[in-house]
């Protein structure tokens, strides 16, 4: 044998050995964080989208424009399968609205699916936290007047009540006769926030609106010592719209069957930009996708990137998935479902659902901690509702998220006319491309999952042992007959 072809052979076997498939799992997530800190683009793409689309409310120009500049960055990441997925629904836009109280002019914004036109007038009754407790104690308060309920768990509460969602306090307004609603907002500085107030994304039978904290509490004292009447004015929008998500799969190497979603709600409302909601989790979804291209990962299972359109108005765009993958039969090939919304500067790792294999997270948080110490390995195994994951959920599939560190302000303009690009930290978002790529490859690769899709049963007691029961019977999406 001559020295060249020893030499080939000694090279070929260098290469082989030296190749991604012979990688350990923490000599890939080195790879994946040396290129992520590099070529990052979650940010930039972030600010430009922000600077030239503006909000990316679902059915709007804006939104329409969001959904192709996705597209067309998949597509510029190397994805060869990037699809639309089109679906139509009855969305709402807001129009005018005024609330006086005894003739006087408070600031004010109209929560999403109020009427397409209002006009109310009634005495104010302060319902407290807004919760059945609340109604319970005095059923007849409200009917035929306006409720006045505060958005979080008032301070003086008992601290193990468990808090309603805007919407579902609104429905529990309604059941009880209310004509009105006005929530009060948890932000001070005269913050008003939007956000759907139904739970079935259909348009009310009463106006509801938000109005700031400063003015609420002071309605509040106003109403321990006299009677205050209330007049609402509105006009609002609702049209059959269409809209997209965009989905890019990368197909899985020997488990192609086997799918894991990484989704994030492309949409927004529209008092603002949405880079916090969801900006920075979607966007962030697009970068770990360009990560996965740009590392030439390709994992045992197929992988679907997914921005879903219509999440603030009703979870319309991962209702519209799942139905697709019921109809179809292929439901039980979704082994995972992650979702980043609001996501940000990851600490840790949130995993739903029945987990029969702790170890997977502990030895994945301890090598995402060999990379970053920044990264505290924090776990939790807490499920909830109101973001795509839940439809997913409600179907027995194991859920993902992260355990976010990011900078409490952020949070005060929720839902609000402040959440624009000058709220994003460039490390932050950073961060979650890079760790996000990191869980999602160990995820997409094991040998064996940490949790397996739930049967219809154990899936109804999981809902019930994470007090989801009530808001989902409130919200019209309890699946299992009533007991």
């Amino acid at each position: 044998m001559n020295s060249y072809v020893i030499l080939r052979g000694l090279v070929i076997f260098s290469l082989i050995a030296c190749s991604p498939t012979h990688e350990t799992r923490i000599q890939t997530f080195q790879r994946i964080d040396t290129e992520v800190k590099a070529n990052a683009q979650a940010y930039a793409t972030l600010g430009e989208a922000t600077s030239t689309i503006g909000h990316r409310l679902t059915g709007s120009t804006n939104g329409a424009q969001a959904e192709t500049y996705m597209y067309e960055k998949f597509r510029s990441y190397g994805f060869e399968d990037v699809a639309y997925q089109p679906f139509e629904v009855e969305a709402w836009s807001r129009g005018d609205v005024s609330l006086s109280l005894d003739g006087v002019i408070i600031p004010v914004v109209t929560l999403g699916h109020s009427p397409v036109v209002s006009s109310v007038s009634g005495q104010v009754v302060d319902m407290g936290n807004g919760l059945a407790m609340d109604y319970l104690a005095s059923p007849k308060a409200v009917k035929d007047k306006i409720a006045l309920v505060y958005i979080s768990i008032l301070p003086d509460s008992d601290p193990d009540l468990n808090n309603l969602h805007r919407s579902e306090k609104t429905a529990l307004a309604i059941q009880y006769g209310a004509k009105g609603v006005i929530i009060i907002n948890q932000v001070a500085g005269g913050v008003l926030l939007t956000g759907t107030a139904s739970v079935t994304g259909e348009i009310l039978d009463i106006p509801a609106v938000c109005i700031g904290k400063e003015d609420g509490f002071a309605l509040k004292e106003r109403l321990i010592a006299r009677a205050v009447t209330a007049s609402i004015e509105m006009t609002n929008n609702s049209d059959l719209i269409k809209a997209r998500n965009v989905v890019a799969t990368l197909r899985g190497s020997t488990l192609s069957d086997e799918i894991i979603v990484l989704g994030g709600h492309l949409d927004s409302w529209d008092l603002a930009t949405g880079a916090i909601d969801n900006g920075i989790g979607s966007f962030a979804v697009l970068d770990i996708a360009r990560a996965f291209m740009a590392n030439g990962l390709q994992p045992k299972r197929t992988l679907k990137f997914v921005l879903f359109m219509g999440e603030e108005q009703g979870l319309f765009g991962s209702r519209y998935m799942v139905d697709l993958f019921s109809q179809s039969g292929t439901m039980d090939q979704i082994k995972y479902m992650f979702n980043l919304d609001m996501s940000g500067n990851p600490k840790g790792i949130n995993a739903g659902g029945k987990i029969a294999d702790m170890n997977f997270f502990t030895e994945l948080n301890m090598e995402i901690q060999q990379i970053d110490t920044a990264y505290d390995g924090s776990f939790s195994n807490r499920s909830g509702l109101h973001s795509d994951h839940q439809m997913f959920m409600l179907e027995g599939v194991p859920t993902l998220g992260v355990i976010s560190d990011l900078d409490p302000s952020i949070y005060g303009c929720y839902h609000s006319d402040c959440d624009d690009f000058d709220l994003v930290n460039e490390s932050h978002i950073t961060n979650t491309s890079r760790f996000g790529t990191m869980m999602l490859y160990a995820l997409a690769d094991a040998d064996k999952l940490p949790a397996t899709k739930m049967d219809s049963e154990t899936t109804r007691q999981f809902m019930i042992d994470n007090n989801l029961k009530e808001k989902l019977m409130i919200g019209g999406d309890w699946h299992w007959e009533m007991e």
